[in-house]
C-alpha cells in the first residue's frame, strides 16, 4: 500500500488554467474518487499523478518519494482507461500478460501471476478468447487484470465503467470495491457520476473549475456541504437552495431559521405536516419507491422526496416541515455558514 500527496499542483496551457494549486492527501489502502463535472480538472489531475502530463507547478509524492520528475514506468502505478485499450488480435491471457512480457518477467513468474489474476477476476475459462468475443463487463475485467497483474500498489482508474449499462455498472462498482479492499490497493478513481463516488469511496474529492471544492468522506459531503456547488452536486435529487430576503424565503413571509443569503435543505429532510409551512404542488415525479414533489413557497421552489405510495397532483395545497438541524445557511458567495 502506498500513500499519495499532491502539493500545490497546477497546470496551465498559455492563458488557460486547468488546475489551481491543488493540495491533496490520499491514505495508503484507501479508495479516493475525484468527482466533478466535465472540464473541472479531474482527468488532468490523474494524468499528472500518472506521469502522463507534466505539472506547471507543484510536487507529486508516492509513499513519501518525490516522483514529480519520474517517468510513468518508474512510479509503481497501474492504470485502467475508459476505453479498455485491449489488443483485438491477442487472447485474454496475452492481453493480461502483455506488460509482463514487455518487462521481461520470467516465464514461470508470469504464468503464476496470470493464474492468480484470472482466478481473482473469474476469467479462468476465457483466457483463450479474443476481446471481440467478450461482453463489456468481461472486457472491463481483462483491462483490470492487466493492471493488477503488475502488482502495483497504486491503481489509477479513469472513468472505467462509463461504457457499461446501468445494471452492469452497479455490479462492477461492488466488485471493484471488494477487490480493492481484498488486495489493499490505493485507488484513485475519476468519475462524473456522484452515485459511483458515494457508493465506492473512502474519500471524495469534489473538483470545480480546477480547484478542490470539498474533500472528505461521502457522508461529510452529503451532511455538511461546504458550498452551494457541493450541495447541488451531491445527492439525488440535489439539495434545495432557496433565496432569502431579510431572513425569509424570497416572496413569502416564512422565516428561514438560518443566516445568509441562501437556505439549503435536502428533499428527503422535508415531510408533510398539518402544522407545516403552506405550499402548492407544482409538479409530481413518480419513481416507484419514491415520489418527488416540486412545491412552491413564495417565489421559490422546493423538491420534496417521499414514499412512492403517496398520492399527489399539481395544484394540491400541502404543508411542509423540516427540522432546524436539517437547514443549511450559505453566504452570498455560496460558502457554508457555521
Amino acid at each position: 500500500m502506498s500513500s499519495i500527496a499532491l502539493n500545490g499542483i497546477a497546470k496551465s496551457w498559455g492563458d488557460s488554467t486547468a488546475l489551481h494549486a491543488v493540495d491533496l492527501r490520499i491514505d495508503a489502502g484507501s479508495f479516493c474518487v475525484l468527482l466533478g463535472p466535465s472540464g473541472c480538472g479531474k482527468s488532468t489531475t490523474l494524468r499528472i499523478l500518472a506521469g502522463l502530463e507534466t505539472a506547471s507547478a507543484g510536487r507529486v509524492l508516492i509513499d513519501g518519494q518525490d516522483v514529480t520528475d519520474l517517468p510513468p514506468a518508474r512510479r509503481g502505478i497501474a492504470m485502467v482507461f475508459q476505453n479498455y485499450a485491449l489488443f483485438p488480435h491477442l487472447s485474454v491471457a496475452d492481453n493480461i500478460g502483455f506488460g509482463l512480457s514487455v518487462r521481461r518477467t520470467p516465464a514461470a513468474e508470469s504464468a503464476r501471476r496470470l493464474r492468480e489474476t484470472a482466478s481473482l477476476l473469474g476469467l479462468e475459462t476465457l483466457l483463450d478468447r479474443k476481446p471481440g468475443q467478450l461482453s463489456g463487463g468481461q472486457q472491463q475485467r481483462v483491462a483490470l487484470g492487466r493492471a493488477l497483474v503488475a502488482q502495483a500498489k497504486v491503481c489509477l482508474m479513469d472513468e472505467p465503467l462509463s461504457n457499461l449499462d446501468a445494471q452492469l455498472r452497479q455490479d462492477m462498482r461492488r466488485e471493484l470495491r471488494e477487490l480493492q479492499q481484498q488486495l489493499g490497493l490505493t485507488v484513485v478513481y475519476v468519475t462524473h457520476d456522484q452515485t459511483e463516488a458515494m457508493s465506492m469511496a473512502d474519500q471524495v474529492v469534489l473538483l470545480n473549475k480546477g480547484r478542490v471544492e470539498q474533500a472528505g468522506a461521502p457522508r461529510d459531503l452529503y451532511a455538511r456541504p461546504a458550498t452551494t456547488f457541493a450541495a447541488r452536486f451531491i445527492g439525488t435529487p440535489p439539495m434545495n437552495l432557496a433565496a432569502l430576503e431579510d431572513g425569509r424565503i424570497a416572496g413569502s413571509e416564512v422565516a428561514a431559521g438560518v443566516a445568509g443569503g441562501t437556505l439549503g435543505v435536502r428533499p428527503e429532510a422535508i415531510s408533510l405536516a398539518a402544522d407545516g409551512i403552506p405550499a402548492t404542488v407544482q409538479s409530481v415525479e413518480y419513481l416507484g419507491a419514491d415520489l418527488v414533489l416540486r412545491c412552491a413557497i413564495g417565489s421559490q421552489n422546493l423538491l420534496v422526496r417521499m414514499a412512492g405510495q403517496h398520492v399527489a397532483a399539481p395544484g394540491d395545497r400541502v404543508r411542509l416541515r423540516w427540522a432546524a438541524a436539517d437547514a443549511h445557511g450559505f453566504d452570498a458567495g455560496g460558502r457554508r455558514l457555521a
